[in-house]
């Protein structure tokens, strides 16, 4: 099939990145949220990311500004209507992505692929609920999207070859790398493999193992992994890690996943990352 215009829906850290790598790829963009604050401000990052790249000599400003002239803004999902892809940005709640994607399918033609960015959700359930199954599949970005070359694309157990095959192509279109995961599992590839670590990370500092700081040095110089487990708790924010263990634990039956006491204790408090300023680690707000 061939795809001219995007439509992002969600405009937050990850949705405006989709949104920006999708306009720098050459696509026409249509970037929505429910408060026209939330696209501005996603369309400040852009170009306050796009600023830096042209400092450092890896993009021009005639690139730049063309990549934002590529974006339209929106509040209402009816301007969806003319996507010929539309990517699924919003919050890890999965009853918003089913409401999402059954206004979606009354708004958009037939042929229209809908792709949710779960990180971890069902997506079979979210596709049995947008009234086009086999139009709908995962394509997991990773947080920043700008920088980050993986996309893992997920089947549904609806979904058609053709609708991976389309999704697999989009992705590689925007210079990303694809990974596919055959079985719709929580988790997927990645995530699968990251929260049990995190989990694991989170007891050692509630038995009094080590420091947060110790484990984080620990894990980087070590494993050699960009950042460590309780860096990455606050990039992410304590309450979505929280919640995706919570989320394990329950489709796995297994309390192995589940979050541990110090983390439900950092929620409590208001303590959830760079949101607040302050997670496990202090920040500029």
């Amino acid at each position: 099939m061939t795809i001219k215009t995007i439509g992002v829906v969600g405009a937050g850290a990850m949705g405006g990145g989709i949104a920006q790598v999708a306009a720098m790829a050459g696509y026409n963009v249509i970037l929505r949220d429910i408060d026209m604050k939330f696209v501005d401000n996603a369309i400040a990052r852009m170009e306050k990311f796009m600023a830096r790249s042209i400092e450092k000599g890896k993009m021009t400003e005639e690139a730049a500004k063309e990549t934002i002239t590529r974006i339209t803004k929106t509040t209402t999902l009816e301007d969806m209507a003319s996507a010929d892809f539309i990517i699924e940005a919003v919050l890890e709640k999965i009853e918003l992505k089913k409401e999402v994607f059954q206004t979606l399918h009354k708004v958009c033609g037939p042929d229209t692929i809908f792709a949710t960015n779960t990180s971890s959700m069902s997506v079979t359930e979210i596709a049995a609920a947008s009234g086009r199954p086999e139009k709908v599949c995962g394509m997991h970005f990773f947080n920043p999207a700008q920088l980050m070359k993986l996309v893992e694309v997920i089947h549904a157990i609806q979904s058609s070859d053709e609708t991976i095959a389309a999704t697999i192509e989009l992705a590689r279109s925007f210079g990303k790398t694809t990974v596919e995961v055959k079985k719709d599992s929580p988790g997927f590839i990645v995530n699968r493999l990251t929260f049990p670590y995190m989990v694991e990370a989170a007891r050692i500092l509630e038995e009094g193992v080590a420091s947060v700081e110790d484990i984080d040095t620990a894990i980087k110089l070590g494993l050699n992994y960009p950042m460590g487990p309780f860096e990455s708790f606050d990039m992410g924010g304590i309450d979505l890690a929280t919640a995706i263990m919570e989320y394990f634990a329950k489709e796995f039956n297994n309390s192995n996943y589940a979050p541990p006491q110090i983390l439900k204790q950092r929620l409590r408090a208001g303590l959830i990352g760079r949101k607040t300023g302050e997670g496990f680690y202090k920040y500029k707000k």
